[in-house]
């Protein structure tokens, strides 16, 4: 991270903030949701990460000292006796309490997902001070997140209709090749890991760094020995061959799955010369699936082409679902171009063609971690409710000229009703709580603790359920 001071993790303008509230106020709440956007659904996550990286981390008088600096250079006031009240009486603890629904929830946008308000009477501004820190914590784990369940969703479906081991096969069906696509390697690490919720197959180390970190997870996700360009051009246009042959030797084994970047040069050649011709006995022999790569060409009819050829080299069957599924020796990888707009499109034409899904696997990279932004799910923060002279009061905006920014009042609750599945959820005010609902946002950080701690996997087992 560029910057571990907490005090300095907002925008400008939260530095006059503290001024700008009605006389009287004790205390301030704020809520978070997705005002809808490109997906129905959201996936909640990426908080804990959040509350442990950043929350559990106390604010220093060296802290103190550099904000003091910086800000009054900007230009903008220095809120000396707040900041030194947090030192000094809350430990450098931010007083706040925050509501989230438990990570892992499937649920419709439009419905409250974290809630925040200050436990400090003397300090109110604290809460929408964290605005930029949290907001930002929530919105992109849980958009990626949420990105990578729409596209399960739709992998799932196809292999329930062409394979006759759709749920054996699922959580490997979508790779993430997004490490080197991203802004920064906390982006890596957060996106990473929130795709990893949904599968178990990534190339994005610092997810299982963080998996591990911040949520338990001894292992998150698995990879295999793969190819790239360079260890394939190494060996020279006409030693392609012999570079296969290497890689098969070094780590194709019984059980083993090798992926092979075949389009360095002539793809159709590769896979019909080389990995259908001179090495085909020696894949057939090895007892490992040989993953075939093209990286180039039209993501929407390449790989389906791949297969043609390889089912002519290597032969196929057709499964009792009546879609044709090439030997274990040989599968298709398609990366290049693959994102949450192309993946339908692809897995149409390739049905269309008689393919099994159990042929294809495919991998994401920007598109997965770095082609989101707030505005994806139109993720907002907003002040709800505030307390001024000991009475509770309303906070809203309510915008003429655009009633989708329209916000909720008052202190908020989720409620739900109808069993499992992503329905029957509402959010309501608190105070028209009945008899037997249950509130669905519990406390996960108060006043410098840490209230919830949830595992990797009770948060896949959460998404799977809901």
């Amino acid at each position: 991270m560029f910057n571990n001071n907490q005090l300095l993790a907002v925008d400008s303008y939260k530095y006059s903030h503290h001024n700008q509230l009605p006389p009287g106020t004790t205390v301030i709440n704020s809520y978070i949701e997705s005002r809808g956007g490109e997906f129905d659904n959201s996936l909640f996550f990426g908080l804990q990460a959040f509350i442990k990286n950043f929350l559990m981390q106390r604010v220093t008088q060296a802290h103190m000292d550099e904000y003091v600096e910086l800000v009054t250079a900007h230009g903008l006031p220095v809120n000396a006796e707040g900041m030194e009240r947090l030192i000094t009486v809350h430990g450098g603890r931010w007083p706040v309490v925050i509501e989230a629904v438990p990570e892992g929830t499937v649920l419709p946008t439009r419905n409250v997902l974290v809630q925040i308000r200050n436990t400090d009477p003397e300090m109110p501004w604290v809460t929408s001070f964290l605005e930029t820190a949290l907001l930002r914590a929530v919105w992109y784990p849980t958009t990626v997140a949420s990105l990578s369940w729409r596209a399960k969703q739709m992998i799932l479906a196809a292999l329930r209709k062409s394979s006759e081991d759709a749920e054996g096969q699922i959580s490997f069906k979508l790779h993430d090749f997004g490490a080197r696509g991203v802004s920064s390697a906390e982006s890596a690490a957060l996106g990473g890991m929130a795709h990893l919720v949904n599968f178990q197959g990534t190339d994005t180390v610092e997810a299982l760094v963080a998996a591990r970190r911040f949520y338990g997870a001894p292992m998150a996700g698995f990879s295999i020995p793969a190819m790239e360009h360079s260890t394939v051009t190494s060996w020279g246009r006409d030693g392609e061959a012999m570079a296969f042959a290497n890689m098969m030797s070094k780590y194709a084994r019984p059980g083993a799955l090798v992926a092979c970047v075949s389009d360095s040069y002539d793809l159709w050649n590769a896979v019909s010369n080389i990995w259908g011709g001179e090495l085909k006995q020696q894949v057939l022999d090895s007892g490992a699936t040989i993953v075939v790569r093209p990286d180039s060409g039209d993501p929407l009819t390449v790989p389906i082409q791949v297969m043609e050829l390889l089912g002519e080299k290597f032969g196929f069957t057709v499964n009792c679902k009546g879609y044709r599924v090439l030997p274990s020796a040989v599968r298709v990888i398609q990366g290049d171009g693959i994102n949450i707009h192309s993946i339908p499109l692809l897995l149409e034409n390739m049905l269309a063609a008689g393919w099994s899904m159990d042929n294809l696997a495919m991998g994401m990279g920007g598109g997965l971690n770095q082609k989101v932004d707030r505005d994806t799910l139109k993720f907002a923060m907003k002040a709800n409710a505030m307390q001024v002279e000991g009475e509770w009061r309303d906070v809203f905006k309510d915008p003429i000229t655009d009633p989708g920014k329209s916000s909720k009042k008052g202190i908020l609750s989720l409620v739900r009703s109808g069993g499992i599945g992503a329905s029957g959820w509402r959010t309501i005010r608190r105070s028209e709580l009945r008899d037997g609902e249950v509130d669905q946002l519990r406390v996960v950080y108060k006043n410098g603790e840490l209230r919830e701690d949830y595992t990797f996997d009770e948060i896949r087992t959460r998404s799977l359920r809901d």
